[in-house]
């Protein structure tokens, strides 16, 4: 379990400093998430290294979900003056990923078919 939680902070911190070199343009969770993928995918890391602790995180993820819990309690009065904004902007967004996700889907199936049919 240590050195699986060595290896995920290894990329943690891989990722926090490329983020650094490029001015935080993309957050260093993200890129260590992206770094420890690629090790993985070539290899360079075996899965069993970081097995444990992974499962660990992944059962336990709702106590990280608790600061943003938090983080919205402490702003509930603006959060409350733009209701209608925030709601409209995710019912907005919610219909236009609904929209193109539908579109994209009929056009790959389409293609598939256009393939079977050719063959």
């Amino acid at each position: 379990m240590i050195k699986g939680s060595f290896y995920i902070l290894i990329f943690y911190f891989l990722g926090e400093l490329f983020s650094k070199i490029i001015h935080n343009f993309i957050p260093g969770s993200v890129l260590g998430m992206i770094l420890l993928f690629l090790a993985l995918f070539f290899k360079l890391l075996r899965p069993d290294n970081v097995r444990e602790v992974a499962t660990a995180i992944t059962k336990n993820m709702a106590v990280f979900f608790v600061p943003a819990a938090v983080g919205l309690m402490v702003y509930a009065g603006v959060l409350a003056k733009n209701l209608i904004a925030i709601v409209i902007a995710i019912g907005g967004s919610t219909v236009l990923i609904m929209v193109t996700v539908s579109l994209i889907q009929e056009r790959f199936e389409k293609h598939k078919t256009k393939q079977n049919g050719d063959k």
